[in-house]
């Protein structure tokens, strides 16, 4: 078995998130309880409001503790994986889980890119739909007939039938009609609070340059692939440029889940909240078992098939 990790990123979160894990775990309850952050994290993931929690500002933070003690518990019981990725936000926590960041200075970290974020977009309307069943090239020639009304681009490739859209609210509801009379299945509106992967993001961007400055990147233990390459790290790359990359370009997971299987994966855990991930691994790829953990009782169950399985 050669083993992946896929971490989750925002628009997975739930109100209720880690409840189970914290009243069950030590670890889990260790790091939610030292989050490094200026917010009730632990009452926003179990009590909400959800419109607080779907603010970037706190998802990001909320959604990477999760992860960093769903993936301790993991390593706790012996099940480490030979490389790891994640969907936007998803990948800080990937390079967390390879040691490139311990889970404080992740937690604090998307913390920063969060408000960061936020206020690259201050006061402009702005919005992100998925759009199912249309091709590349046609979602690209509706963004480009949508300019007119500001910014509209690409920023997820998330499987075969699903894409992304992202920008100023009338140029993604104009590309969004558009993507409709060319043959889009559905256009469905998400519930992010930004144009994330999009070039509005450049002062985000920018700011994550600077802060990076002050953070040390460890070797990481295993690879990590990237958003913004859909594959892992080339000559020339560091980790600081291609998250500053990542931010304000698009997210090509449909190549990244490729990538994986021509590595050789054929055992993918998601680590949530949520299940997407493994759908979008099942629509893009084929005999790759899939595993996802939202619940203590699914931690529970991928333990026990992994270890069954020799892991």
């Amino acid at each position: 078995m050669k083993l992946a990790f896929l971490y989750a990123g925002q628009g997975a979160q739930h109100v209720g998130m880690g409840r189970d894990f914290y009243d069950r775990f030590p670890l889990f309850r260790d790091i939610f309880d030292r989050a490094p952050v200026e917010f009730d994290l632990k009452g926003l993931c179990f009590d909400g409001p959800e419109e607080a929690l779907s603010d970037t500002r706190y998802t990001q933070p909320c959604m990477v503790a999760f992860a960093a003690g769903v993936t301790g518990l993991l390593y706790q019981a012996g099940i480490r994986p030979s490389m790891a990725a994640g969907l936007s936000l998803g990948e800080y926590s990937a390079l967390m889980a390879a040691g490139a960041l311990s889970p404080e200075d992740a937690i604090a970290l998307v913390a920063f890119r969060g408000k960061a974020m936020a206020e690259a977009v201050t006061g402009r309307p702005c919005g992100m739909a998925a759009v199912l069943s249309l091709d590349r090239e046609k979602l690209q020639t509706a963004c480009d007939a949508a300019a007119d009304l500001g910014v509209a681009e690409i920023a997820n490739y998330n499987c075969p039938g699903q894409l992304v859209i992202a920008g100023d609210a009338a140029a993604v509801d104009k590309a969004g009609a558009l993507a409709k009379e060319a043959g889009a299945r559905r256009v469905v509106p998400l519930k992010v609070s930004g144009p994330f992967h999009t070039s509005l993001m450049a002062p985000a961007g920018d700011a994550l340059r600077e802060k990076f400055r002050t953070v040390e990147f460890r070797p990481m233990a295993f690879p990590v692939l990237f958003n913004c390459k859909g594959d892992v790290m080339g000559p020339g790359d560091t980790i600081p440029a291609l998250l500053e990359r990542q931010v304000q370009s698009s997210v090509y997971l449909e190549d990244t889940i490729r990538r994986m299987a021509a590595h050789g994966v054929d055992t993918i855990v998601e680590i949530g909240p949520g299940k997407t991930l493994s759908g979008f691994v099942r629509k893009t790829v084929k005999g790759i078992d899939t595993y996802a953990i939202d619940t203590a009782e699914d931690l529970d169950k991928v333990i026990a098939a992994l270890k069954g399985e020799g892991a």
